[in-house]
């Protein structure tokens, strides 16, 4: 009973089952393609939302790029609309204009209408006079030719024969008077001459020690410059060819050399082993080596500069080291360069004053003391070493004269020796050009000023140009005219007689009278 029981259970239990997957293979494919037309139409309704979504955003963007570009219409419209109106006025001052000209054009053409025909008038008057003149003159030589009983040819040759002599006679006279007076003033417009060429060259003051201080920011560096048991200022000594003093002088270093190249190096050197930080005896040699380049290319550079500046052209290369060494000598405190590029402005000038070339005289001045920065100790004075020099690289002989003349220890055979020598003097003898004490050139200034204030109606007076013009100003109520002539002349000579002073001293005295009003 149970058995069939549980058979029968099994039986409907499979009868079941195949329904089950009856009803699932022909009900749930139904289903899933149902399913999938409704999620189509969905995404389909999505679609045309989103079309539509965008399609309104595109109209939005149409029409704000409109209402932009409508804008932007109306704005050059009235752009337009403006230069329109700017050409409008220009067309109507332009007429204006051309109707202005049309009417002075024809006033002028009136005007020269009436002077061609006052021009002609005048030809026919002047033609007119000249005939008339012609008629008297020939009655009045026609009646001298009576008188005289001689023809108008004879009366022309005795004329000019006259003449020839009585102008043979004042041009001898006048050629006598000419020579005595050049011998007379000779003297004085060669002075004339050598002033107004110092007075037309500027000049400056340059003073050279035999020593270079080098400044440092603490004490503590110097213990590293002179490095353990002085190993590297010994070497640093070696390697420049100078002494340094390391003292008690706080925060300096003091550089000694009379070779003022060999100072520049050692102080180039200790700036860039300072500022490196490292000081060893290897560095130093390497620093040195490096510095020395540097300074020979700058001596090159210089030279190169300096001609450049004068305008002197085709000098041997050796020749513009040696003018771009001379940058760093120095002849009794003055700047040898200095002192050359002023000899060679001085020539220029004094050799235009006298008619001569003044390119060649300026440079004879610019070489003339090439001798003084020689690469090896020669056995002759520096004037002929120069000329020596200037001869080997190819330059002319004049010029090689004028160097080596330049102190009487040649002879001159060019007129550009004299005016070499000459305006070396000049450079060297002006003020400031060599080492002065400070508290004399002060003092001397100082007495020039107490001279003129000594006398009665001076209100004011200053030194000036380095003591060679001293400016006298006194009072139009205590001193005439007159009297400012004579105070000029008599503070001179007072000057003269009680000071020693090199070339020349100005005394300009000026008198002058203000009146001061104020408008309220």
């Amino acid at each position: 009973m149970t058995l069939s029981i549980i058979i029968a259970l099994a039986v409907g239990l499979v009868f079941f089952l195949i329904l089950l997957a009856v009803w699932y293979f022909f009900a749930v494919p139904a289903k899933r393609k149902a399913l999938q037309e409704e999620a189509r139409m969905i995404a389909d309704r999505e679609s045309e939302v989103l079309k539509q979504k965008k399609l309104l955003e595109i109209k939005e963007k149409f029409l704000s790029k409109k209402a932009e570009l409508e804008k932007e219409v109306q704005q050059r419209n009235q752009q337009i609309q403006h230069a329109e109106n700017r050409i409008k006025q220009r067309e109507l001052t332009l007429n204006q204009r051309q109707d202005e000209l049309n009417r002075k054009k024809q006033e002028n053409e009136s005007l020269r209408q009436r002077l061609e025909t006052q021009e002609s008038l005048l030809q026919k008057k002047e033609e007119e006079i000249d005939m008339r003149q012609a008629d008297l003159i020939e009655q009045e030589r026609s009646k001298l030719e009576e008188l005289s009983g001689l023809s108008a040819e004879q009366a022309r040759e005795k004329l000019i024969e006259s003449m020839t002599d009585e102008a043979k006679t004042s041009a001898q006279a006048y050629i006598n008077e000419i020579m005595d007076d050049a011998k007379l003033t000779a003297n004085k417009e060669a002075k004339r001459i050598i002033i107004q060429t110092i007075q037309r060259v500027a000049t400056e003051t340059a003073v050279e020690n035999s020593v270079t201080v080098f400044h440092i920011e603490n004490d503590e560096v110097k213990g590293r410059i002179i490095g353990r048991e002085g190993r590297n200022i010994r070497a640093l000594e070696a390697a420049t060819g100078v002494e340094i003093v390391v003292d008690d002088t706080p925060e300096a270093i003091v550089i000694s050399a009379f070779d003022p190249v060999r100072r520049e190096i050692c102080r180039l050197a200790l700036h860039q082993l300072v500022a490196d930080g490292r000081i060893h005896p290897a560095r130093i040699e390497e620093v040195v080596a490096k510095v020395k380049h540097q300074v020979e290319e700058e001596i090159i550079e210089t030279g190169k500069r300096t001609t450049i500046d004068l305008g002197i052209h085709g000098l041997h290369p050796e020749l513009i080291r040696i003018v771009g060494k001379m940058k760093y000598r120095s002849s009794y405190g003055q700047n040898l360069l200095q002192h050359a590029r002023e000899t060679a402005n001085l020539c220029a000038v004094m050799a235009s004053e006298l008619g001569l070339n003044p390119k060649k005289a300026k440079r004879a001045g610019l070489l003339h003391d090439i001798g003084k920065v020689p690469d090896e100790e020669p056995e002759m004075p520096h004037a002929l070493y120069g000329a020596k020099l200037a001869e080997r690289f190819k330059e002319k002989a004049d010029i090689c004269n004028a160097i080596g003349a330049h102190h009487d220890e040649m002879e001159m055979t060019s007129l550009l020796a004299p005016i070499v020598q000459v305006c070396d003097a000049i450079s060297g003898a002006r003020p400031g050009a060599r080492r002065e004490i400070v508290e004399a050139y002060i003092k001397r200034l100082k007495d020039l000023e107490n001279i003129a204030m000594s006398y009665p109606g001076v209100v004011k007076t200053y030194a000036i140009q380095a003591g060679r013009e001293l400016r006298v100003i006194v009072g139009a109520d205590k001193i005439d005219d007159e009297q400012t002539e004579k105070l000029s002349g008599e503070i001179a000579t007072k000057i003269q007689n009680e000071m020693t002073y090199p070339g020349q001293v100005k005394i300009t005295v000026i008198r002058e009278t203000r009146s001061v009003s104020y408008a309220k």
